[in-house]
């Protein structure tokens, strides 16, 4: 096996969008799960079970109504290219589809840090006149810290083996859409096993660093 002569742009394409969807993903949820965790009100059940569908949906499924979305023969497909926007087999709507389909485990992990803060902790704060926002992003930040990594590296870890959503709207394109799933399913398909293999092992060793980190967060 000759790991020279593996094309790894896919897996580079991977990370950057791997990254990039985790990036944006925390900055999204960060608020969102703080409310969602420490206020109560009418409706909360149907909001959470909608954010969180994701995760029982399957991501052909997800995939295909963004496929409709972002056609041309449809409203928000219609609005985008009357300014010349095409998110269909672009790298945009990849990460677009992938802050979707990624969502539940940045929102989910940091939603289960915030339940878990110390109410006198923020009385405290609340009792030296500090604002929501200093308690939120900067008190909050500091106490679920190990939280917003294991959103993190959830986000990272489940964007980086995507693969139902990213064949419905993104297809092969090298270098814009061609991710290592869908680099390691086409050496498959050509029978080049020790490609495959390479794709495989990287995917699996990013299995293990995410989950020894998961291990880590939780004491």
């Amino acid at each position: 096996m000759d790991f020279l002569s593996v094309d790894l742009s896919p897996v580079i394409l991977s990370f950057k969008l791997a990254f990039l969807t985790s990036f944006i993903l925390f900055f999204m949820c960060f608020f969102l799960a703080y409310f969602l965790a420490r206020c109560e009100f009418f409706g909360k059940k149907v909001l959470e079970s909608v954010l969180s569908l994701p995760l029982v949906l399957p991501p052909t499924v997800l995939g295909f109504y963004l496929l409709l979305a972002f056609s041309p023969n449809y409203a928000f497909g219609k609005f985008l290219q009357g300014f010349d926007i095409s998110l269909l087999f672009s790298f945009w709507g990849l990460l677009i589809a992938s802050v979707i389909y990624s969502l539940p485990f940045m929102l989910g992990s940091l939603k289960s840090g915030f339940m878990l803060l110390d109410d006198e902790m923020i009385l405290r704060a609340r009792l030296l006149q500090k604002s929501h926002f200093y308690i939120i992003s900067r008190l909050s930040f500091k106490a679920i810290l190990p939280s917003v990594v294991l959103g993190f590296t959830l986000s990272f870890a489940h964007t980086l083996g995507e693969f139902g959503v990213v064949i419905m709207i993104g297809g092969s394109i090298a270098n814009e859409t061609k991710v290592v799933s869908i680099a390691m399913f086409e050496a498959i398909e050509s029978m080049d096993y020790d490609t495959a293999h390479v794709y495989a092992l990287i995917l699996l060793f990013c299995s293990f660093v995410v989950l020894f980190i998961s291990n880590l967060c939780k004491k």
